[in-house]
């Protein structure tokens, strides 16, 4: 997967979050987001970082949300 791709499925992924936890801000879930996206960032195989960085990033808000 080339790196466009890679940015536009985890784009995707922000968008998806978004609307499963609509009491979350945005600013909340990019930040969630980001840092799956830095904890994946040295991993070789790509192509299925965007599905890790949704998973990671849905528990953190799940934690977050639940508070």
């Amino acid at each position: 997967m080339n790196s466009a791709e890679e940015a536009r499925q985890v784009s995707q992924v922000t968008t998806r979050l978004l609307t499963k936890f609509p009491t979350a801000s945005r600013e909340v879930v990019e930040s969630a987001v980001e840092e799956a996206v830095a904890h994946f960032q040295s991993g070789r195989i790509r192509d299925f970082v965007p599905l890790l960085i949704e998973r990671t990033a849905t528990a953190k808000l799940a934690t977050l949300i639940e508070r």
